[in-house]
């Protein structure tokens, strides 16, 4: 009995062991596998893939079933799905399906703490608009808290609808700044310098010092965050101002932009104060060159845009805030084909009223069609290049956003393409310019860092901000009265 017992002990050991050495041997195949499949894949933070890419590049503007691979913040790799995951290994993989990846939308013009004023007077020409509620209203309201509260707003509203980059020429920089940077936004601030008193300044020579300190702060300080100049207007700056806004944007190496010939009576104004249209004004000042860009440019004649073209100047195209404001249409066909860098804004959303760039894409698909007579005139490519690379080219950022491209800083938006709106699909950019809207953005990615993920906020509270902009309107509905009232 005892033998028998010795023996099947020795049995059950046997098995353990060889159960053992056959669980960890593949345990270590599987492991050499793994090592040998993912042997020469490089790693990267994050792969976002998608049912197609539209890249913005000539030479393969749509990438069926593609993917693309980010490090650093930066676009390291742009290919098929397949060839993509056969060559990278990330952290952090969002796959795409029933998307489309595209470049973030790129708001050239607005005035964004604004949004506060969303609403407030509508239906009215462009200077009575201004002088008598907007004006008056900045000065009662806008202080750093209306600037915090009113730029959390517009960051949150534009990274709802697929905005990546936008220009604020407005007040109180530095709290601007800030909340672009904690909201992930990439953004050109611009402080806007007027010859009369605005927030906080008695008139152009504190506000312009003010603007010169923020530029010298800011410069170099965070690479989502340019400094730059902005001048207000020819109407509303003085030629000796200009020119003193130009120097500077020079000395400091920063951009600089300006409102220009955006009405009639702006054209009116400018001929009879200084004997010349408002592009030749500028142009007599030495005030045009590739680091300017202008925004509305509405009533340019042959020869301002053949000198736009010439001097490099960036325009930037606001159709909502022209038709709402009865500014007129901008000659945008034949800006285009004279070879003017332009883009596309939004304008403030208090002459707008949205910051919505879907609309500013699809206006501009559609009014010069209108205008021209001519369904040619401006197509669904061009538009949407517009408002994309035609816009980081207007301002100067070209070489760092508004394409996908291995380079460029990863700034990406996915768009949903399986809402009714936007079914059957036969031509990816056609919907993205005629179907599409802001609602349709899933994702938004700035410099590599994930936004908004399958429409949830990750870097901006919603709740808190429709709070806190609750209740500044209150108070303004209470104590704002208009000028001419």
């Amino acid at each position: 009995m005892k033998y028998h017992l010795t023996k099947y002990y020795q049995l059950l050991v046997l098995f353990v062991c060889t159960t053992l050495f056959v669980f960890f041997g593949q345990i270590v195949i599987a492991q050499s596998n793994y090592n040998l499949g993912t042997q020469g894949k490089q790693k990267v933070e994050l792969i976002v893939g998608s049912d197609f890419i539209v890249t913005m590049n000539k030479a393969q503007p749509v990438i069926e079933n593609g993917a693309v691979a980010i490090r650093d913040g930066k676009i390291v790799a742009v290919d098929t799905k397949y060839k993509i995951m056969a060559s990278y290994r990330a952290n952090r993989t969002l796959p795409g399906e029933g998307l489309v990846l595209m470049p973030g939308l790129v708001n050239g013009h607005s005035h964004s703490a604004m949004v506060l004023f969303r609403g407030l007077a509508d239906d009215l020409a462009l200077q009575n608009w201004l002088q008598n509620y907007i004006f008056p209203a900045e000065g009662k309201f806008v202080d750093e808290n209306f600037v915090r509260v009113g730029e959390q707003l517009a960051c949150w509203e534009m990274i709802r609808g697929g905005t990546t980059t936008f220009v604020d020429m407005y007040f109180k920089p530095d709290v601007a700044a800030k909340v672009v940077n904690e909201c992930g936004l990439r953004a050109i601030i611009a402080p806007s310098s007027i010859d009369f008193p605005s927030p906080g300044f008695k008139g152009w020579d504190d506000a312009f010092a003010s603007a010169i300190n923020f530029v010298k702060r800011w410069k170099g300080k965070n690479e989502r965050i340019i400094p730059a100049i902005a001048a207000h207007a020819p109407y509303t700056v003085s030629p000796e101002h200009l020119v003193q806004a130009i120097q500077a944007a020079r000395q400091y190496d920063v951009p600089l932009t300006i409102h220009l010939a955006e009405t009639q009576t702006e054209v009116k104004d400018i001929q009879q104060r200084y004997n010349a249209t408002p592009v030749k004004h500028l142009e007599n000042l030495g005030f045009l060159e590739p680091r300017v860009f202008a925004a509305h440019v509405v009533w340019p004649n042959a020869s301002e845009i053949a000198l736009l073209a010439k001097r490099g100047v960036g325009v930037i195209h606001n159709p909502d805030s022209n038709l709402k404001l009865a500014s007129g249409f901008a000659p945008i066909p034949a800006m285009l084909k004279a070879g003017v860098k332009i883009g596309l804004g939004t304008d403030g959303a208090a002459s707008n009223n949205t910051l919505d760039m879907w609309k500013a894409i699809r206006l501009t698909a559609l009014i010069h069609k209108g205008t021209t007579l001519d369904p040619t005139a401006v197509p669904a490519k061009t538009v949407l290049r517009m408002a994309t690379l035609g816009g980081a080219e207007a301002l100067g950022l070209s070489d760092k956003i508004g394409a996908i491209k291995v380079g460029l800083q990863a700034d990406l938006i996915q768009v949903h393409l399986q809402e009714p709106h936007l079914l059957p699909l036969y031509d990816v950019i056609s919907h993205l310019v005629y179907a599409a809207d802001a609602q349709d953005v899933d994702t938004v990615i700035v410099n590599g860092q994930v936004l908004m993920e399958k429409r949830q906020m990750l870097t901006v509270d919603p709740e808190k901000i429709r709070r806190e902009a609750t209740s500044i309107a209150q108070r303004i509905k209470a104590e704002f009265r208009p000028s001419n009232s």
